[in-house]
């Protein structure tokens, strides 16, 4: 169960907190993430781009941040992760390319020893 918290402590706050609260819930719920990226094609750098798109898509910001951090620790450049913003421009619109890449470089743009 130790294990479980340490691995939980790194989830941010809103997650963490259901984590601890059901744990059970967040197994199923992380069991099928890992189900569905196992079910296609796609390899792990071309799956953590989707996923920042996804999020940027879906207007949310915790997410985005979530999964730019997680890209990164796979090997994905901030070139790779900026192009999202300017791949949105035409479908999220000017503002929503916009705050794409500011959610992005919320990140990005951190001091190194704050990640």
């Amino acid at each position: 169960m130790a294990s479980k918290s340490k691995k939980n402590s790194k989830l941010p706050a809103g997650a963490g907190i259901l984590a601890q609260r059901f744990p059970e819930i967040w197994e199923s719920y992380a069991t099928l993430g890992q189900r569905c990226a196992e079910a296609g094609p796609l390899d792990a750098r071309t799956r953590h781009l989707v996923k920042i798109a996804l999020a940027a898509g879906a207007g949310s910001e915790g997410a985005v941040h979530s999964h730019v951090r997680r890209g990164l620790a796979e090997g994905l450049t901030k070139e790779e992760i900026r192009h999202i913003a300017l791949l949105a421009i035409t479908t999220l619109g000017f503002p929503g390319a916009v705050r794409t890449m500011t959610w992005i470089d919320d990140i990005l743009e951190r001091p190194r020893n704050r990640r």
